[in-house]
């Protein structure tokens, strides 16, 4: 929990000291500390002082009734000399009222040249504790942006790390010196690649005139990297990466850089590679880009390596059927979350396994629910699993971001209630009566999604507009609304598209259900389960699959940086994200065969500074499962990348999976991104994605949370099931590889789209929602949706919900669209073909088969 304390203001000394006096014993007590900060009592010094009681000094005393203040503007800063080169694992900032919103934290060896250990934006005061990884003397706070018309204000800046000469400092030659190198481009001849590492400041390697542009050299064998230093000729990167990589082709960034000014420049980096790049996104002049010299330096990086296993953190509650005033801890988590739709609060839930006894567990936003057995009947809940809509007045269409999962329900009344949107799987359960999808009310109720689950009575979607259950056994299935897809459910009401909702595929082609936690005794582990082909029924109690140690992965906690999560993975490490917010000043790259990539409690990713938030490499079999991922304030190119442009390599044996992976772009704040979600492998399965850019919450408007595609799939023989996209400006799918298929596809168009000419393209009024590229020759998919409720401007007509070409080997089955309300219409369902929507009756227009 943050702490927010106020804090007196000049208005005139003999006021501003009889409020020091009163305020500050009544505020503050000193704070216990497991180990004194290396930061306590050693010399600071600032770039401002607001007066004479708030000197830097004040913040490095231990003192937590004194603090540092500076002068009200934004470009300030305070630093601290740890007394030697020291290797800096921590950094804990006990902000006063006035607290900075964006801020660096850096480390420097000689106060000279400053390397990132964090950067922040959007931080909201209180306390804020960040685990680091970097070397150095001197560790300073950067001020950007502050929060309050006041200066910056630190009771406490504490930097914990060691000292001494443990670790060797990082190595002084130039490693790339005389090594094979080469380049996108070259000027001419006499600027070739070779140039800059010949170690001569008269020549130089220079580019085309043109973005993008890289610069390589070979090392000759994997080396751990520490330093890169760079001396650019006149024509310099402004924007670039420096990448490594083990094979030359899946590379990891070890440092972003944006508004470089060029001239000669070090980068402290941590990592490890054979080859190393220098890759421009942006120059800073007319012409290429041109480097004097590049160098390189090995050695120990100062980090020690990253330990798997270890506890879970603070949010996730560990529970057995003994624990006293369990009811109360559901009752209390349920409490902070049951409206906070665009908060910061994660939880997840382990009940271990056996029975409890008389439980309601309503779940809230960002709150998970999952049992600890490898089956689910092992965890066995007498009660229920509630999602109801109080808050928003009986309306379940808001009900997003919660989740169930593993465990067996025998409802108190004979029916558990689940009335969820978008984002709330319910995965691997055994309900041993009926489930109702509606809210307390049968008020509105929007989307949807059950797999891997046995339902004995009868489910009952009620006002359920769209739903989609795969691969489980219902004891029946009473109605629907528009849509109600179904693969490979035993129980499942046979096809009716042309007089009702259903649409039924007797199995589904291919699957994988989704990685869980799970309790071996009294040892944490990760169930990863097989690939089933032509999958009918739940996948228990034979669970096919492989187990994996939680030692096998770096349990990820907030304050982690992802030069830290980077350096997991490139150790070999899975990842787990606890419960959380995280904030990333560098891409995750994911580059192993097989990484397990598990979020628990909606943990939520945020991309800062405008980088993508995670890559995956054209690798075999990694699984992406359980986490958020919430597009940052300056713009993304793309937030999730599957394998690389042009990638063609045969993964039918093993598919990287994409499951309960949700996407977000504006709603808690404005947020920028290009592309959501780019697959550019072969043989991906997507099972179960939200897609949103943000029609409501905060940060909301057309150019505002601006993103032109949700989903763009390259790569071929990619099987989405359960796809829920929405609202972008151009695109929400575009489909370019072959043989492509999805089984249930749910769309609204933006909302905000300002007039029929923002979104005309082509001669045609509006994108479509699902557009197959002209190229293709191969695609199917079947049970789609697309609705439209232009509330910005309601005479538009969209001229289709969907786009494909005519060929032999397209085939599209059952879509329909609607005008909500009347707002906007659609003059036909898939190309030239479906009658137009009018009205305000709300009534689809539909396609069985097309063409």
């Amino acid at each position: 929990m943050r702490t927010h304390r106020t804090r007196p203001r000049p208005l005139g000394v003999a006021l501003a000291a009889m409020a020091a006096l009163i305020t500050l014993p009544l505020a503050r007590t000193p704070a216990a500390a497991a180990d004194t900060p290396l930061s306590q009592g050693r010399t600071a010094t600032a770039s401002s002082e607001e007066n004479g009681g708030t000197a830097a000094a004040a913040a490095v005393d231990g003192d937590t009734a004194t603090r540092w203040s500076s002068a009200a503007t934004d470009d300030q800063w305070l630093r601290v000399d740890l007394g030697a080169t020291a290797s800096v694992t921590r950094v804990v900032l006990d902000w006063e009222a006035a607290y900075g919103k964006d801020y660096k934290v850096q480390i420097s060896e000689d106060a000279a040249t400053w390397t990132d250990l964090k950067s922040v934006t959007g931080g909201d005061g209180g306390t804020d504790t960040f685990d680091v990884s970097g070397r150095g003397r001197y560790v300073r706070l950067l001020g950007v942006h502050r929060a309050t018309q006041w200066g910056y204000s630190l009771w406490e800046f504490q930097v914990f790390g060691t000292t001494g000469d443990t670790q060797p400092a990082c190595g002084t030659a130039n490693a790339a010196k005389g090594r094979p190198a080469s380049a996108s481009s070259t000027e001419n001849a006499g600027t070739p690649a070779s140039a800059a590492f010949d170690g001569s400041t008269s020549t130089r390697w220079s580019s085309q005139a043109a973005d993008p542009q890289w610069l390589q050299v070979d090392l000759g064998s994997v080396e751990d990297l520490c330093k890169v230093d760079l001396n650019w000729e006149a024509a310099y990167g402004k924007d670039f990466r420096i990448q490594a990589s083990a094979d030359g082709q899946s590379w990891s960034t070890l440092k972003d850089v944006t508004g470089a000014t060029g001239g000669t420049a070090s980068y402290d980096v941590s990592g490890s590679g054979r080859y190393v790049r220098i890759h421009g996104t942006a120059r800073g002049t007319g012409y290429g880009y041109s480097l004097w010299e590049v160098a390189v330096h090995t050695g120990p990086t100062g980090a020690p390596p990253v330990q798997g296993g270890g506890d879970l953190g603070p949010n996730v509650i560990v529970v057995d059927p003994s624990t006293p005033n369990l009811q109360q801890k559901f009752d209390d988590v349920f409490r902070k979350q049951e409206s906070a739709q665009f908060g910061t609060g994660r939880y997840q839930f382990l009940l271990k396994p056996g029975t409890y006894d008389g439980i309601n567990a309503q779940i809230g936003f960002y709150t998970s629910i999952s049992g600890l057995g490898l089956n689910p009947d092992d965890t066995r809940i007498n009660g229920d699993v509630t999602v109801d809509a109080g808050w928003f007045n009986g309306n379940a269409t808001q009900n997003f971001w919660r989740s169930a999962e593993n465990l067996a329900i025998k409802p108190s009344n004979g029916t558990d209630r689940w009335a969820v949107a978008q984002a709330a799987p319910f995965r691997r359960i055994h309900v041993q009566g009926g489930l109702n999808l509606a809210p307390d009310g049968y008020g509105w109720a929007s989307g949807g999604y059950i797999a891997d689950s046995k339902i004995d009575g009868t489910v009952g979607p009620y006002s359920q507009q769209q739903w989609y259950t795969r691969d489980s056994s219902v004891g029946g299935w009473t109605n629907g609304v528009w849509n109600m897809t179904f693969s490979g459910v035993q129980g499942a009401p046979a096809t009716d598209f042309d007089n009702g909702p259903y649409t039924t595929l007797d199995t589904t082609p291919l699957s994988r259900e989704k990685p869980f936690l799970y309790l071996d005794g009294s040892a944490y582990k990760v169930f990863v389960p097989a690939k089933r082909t032509a999958a009918r029924g739940v996948s228990w109690p034979a669970n096919a699959g492989t187990s994996l140690p939680l030692d096998q992965f770096y349990v990820v906690k907030p304050g982690a940086t992802a030069a830290t999560i980077n350096t997991a993975l490139a150790q070999g490490l899975n990842l787990l994200f606890t419960p959380g917010v995280y904030h990333l000043d560098r891409t995750i790259d994911v580059t192993r065969a097989n990484t397990v990539v598990l979020g628990l409690g909606l943990a939520t990713l945020v991309p800062d500074n405008g980088v993508d938030a995670m890559h995956v490499a054209d690798v075999d079999g990694v699984r992406l499962a359980g986490f958020l991922i919430d597009a940052g304030p300056v713009n993304s190119d793309t937030l999730l990348r599957i394998g690389t442009p042009g990638a063609g390599a045969d993964h039918s044996a093993n598919p990287t999976t994409m499951q309960d992976v949700f996407i977000r772009v504006g709603g808690a704040g404005p947020g920028l991104a290009t592309n959501s979600v780019v697959v550019d492998s072969d043989d991906v399965v997507i099972d179960h994605t939200w897609i949103w850019r943000a029609d409501h919450g905060s940060g909301v408007g057309w150019n505002t949370n601006r993103a032109d595609y949700g989903l763009r799939v390259n790569g071929d023989d990619v099987l989405a099931t359960g796809l829920f996209v929405e609202h972008f400006n151009k695109y929400d799918v575009h489909w370019s590889g072959e043989r492509g298929r999805t089984v249930f596809f749910q769309n609204e168009k933006a909302y905000d789209a300002p007039n029929a000419a923002a979104v005309t393209h082509d001669g045609v009024t509006g994108y479509a929602a699902y557009k197959v590229a002209d190229s293709v020759t191969t695609h199917e998919a079947w049970g789609l949706g697309s609705y439209c409720n232009y509330t910005a401007d309601p005479s538009i007509v969209q001229a289709h919900g969907f786009q494909v070409p005519t060929a032999p080997g397209i085939r599209m089955h059952d879509l329909l669209v609607i005008s909500l309300g009347g707002n906007g219409q659609y003059a036909h369902v898939v190309n030239g073909t479906g009658a137009p929507t009018s009205g305000t009756s709300t009534v689809p227009s539909k396609v069985t088969s097309f063409p």
